[in-house]
């Protein structure tokens, strides 16, 4: 039954190491709730204008009433704070940043066992080639999480084909082009790549849940990525974050004047 929910087949699983029931049932029931919908990220910084922990859980009871199938939250007092309120898939990340380093989604294993034990149901992962501030590519990270916590989704965030070839490959439970535009590679972006993304949905179809996530900012996008094959789409800046919605609108009616998406980007 779980193989048939996923799309996937015996072999594929055992060989990629996901010959765990526990995982396997939580991923297709999670695979199932999220298909064909919208999952909100609702996220607040220190420095936002808006921070609060009671903000985003509104923001979160928000996305829950406007019928969004899923969250994303990032650290484990906001995520606690989510669940506790909002009866909605969520998966959890932790944002660490280093001045050394690019790599600030959950970069270590302590930081994805606190996203766990916070509630959330599925913990996203940088599986890029970015070199951590341990020394060591982001990637290598994903196997030591599946050992230690094996009954949790893994989401793997990725910037580009060959690295969500690479994350499907050891085991990911879901897959998405999060990174792209938030690595040295690609960092010059401004849109999200739909031909690309294409790409990964026929490629990984049936090994992995594909979500779209990062540069969607309109329901005209997010319908575009689910006729391109995406199991869901993620948006996160377009919805919950009102300064960097300001920002959209005013860096255009400047002429282009200043780049917004500097403060998207930038380290917290």
């Amino acid at each position: 039954m779980f193989f048939h929910l996923l799309g996937g087949d015996v072999t594929f699983f055992i060989s990629a190491g996901l010959y765990n029931f526990v995982n396997m049932k939580k991923t297709a029931e999670l695979s199932k709730k999220l298909e064909g919908g919208l999952i909100v990220s609702c996220q607040v910084q220190p420095d936002d204008p808006c921070y609060s922990i009671d903000f985003v859980v509104k923001m979160a009871k928000s996305a829950a009433w406007g019928g969004a199938v899923g969250l994303r939250a990032n650290s484990p007092d906001q995520i606690a704070a989510i669940k506790k309120e909002v009866d909605l898939p969520l998966i959890g990340l932790y944002k660490i940043w280093h001045d050394d380093t690019d790599v600030f989604i959950t970069p270590t294993l302590e930081a994805a066992r606190e996203v766990w034990e916070a509630g959330a149901d599925i913990i996203a992962l940088d599986c890029t080639d970015q070199i951590t501030h341990e020394g060591r590519p982001a990637w290598e990270l994903f196997q030591k999480v599946r050992e230690a916590i094996p009954d949790a989704p893994l989401f793997a965030d990725v910037s580009n084909f060959a690295e969500a070839e690479r994350a499907v490959a050891m085991g990911a439970d879901f897959v998405g082009p999060t990174l792209y535009g938030y690595t040295k590679e690609t960092m010059h972006i401004t849109g999200p790549d739909f031909r690309e993304f294409g790409r990964m949905c026929r490629a990984f179809k049936g090994k992995s849940c594909v979500i779209m996530e990062g540069h969607i900012y309109t329901p005209e996008d997010a319908m575009k990525v689910l006729y391109l094959g995406a199991h869901a789409v993620v948006v996160g800046s377009a919805i919950t974050r009102p300064h960097l919605i300001t920002a959209r609108f005013t860096d255009l009616l400047s002429g282009y004047r200043s780049d917004w998406r500097k403060a998207e980007t930038s380290h917290h």
